[in-house]
């Protein structure tokens, strides 16, 4: 998949996977706020027709801690989820320059 690019409350973010076809940019934009701005992804996923979404980090991130670590992802899809739910991860994108 080639990585798209979309903005949220003014930050970038790249989809980096879309599970059976579960991003829908007008439904995202309805939901993120900027509560969503300090992570480092955004994972949405639906559920009975409503979509959700968390907030995850990277180690270095100040809000990182065992719930929100994007490492423990396949977890959360897992135990967190309805089994086999539709799902995407967007990543926000950092200028380092």
């Amino acid at each position: 998949m080639k990585d798209k690019k979309y903005i949220f409350n003014d930050i970038e973010y790249k989809l980096i996977s879309d599970n059976k076809e579960a991003f829908i940019k007008d439904k995202v934009e309805e939901k993120v706020t900027d509560y969503f701005n300090e992570y480092d992804y955004i994972v949405g996923d639906w559920s009975y027709g409503s979509l959700r979404l968390k907030g995850f980090c990277k180690k270095d991130n100040k809000l990182f801690n065992k719930i929100n670590d994007f490492n423990r992802l396949d977890d959360y899809i897992q135990n967190n989820c309805a089994y086999g739910c539709k799902y995407f991860v967007l990543e926000k994108i950092i200028d380092n320059n």
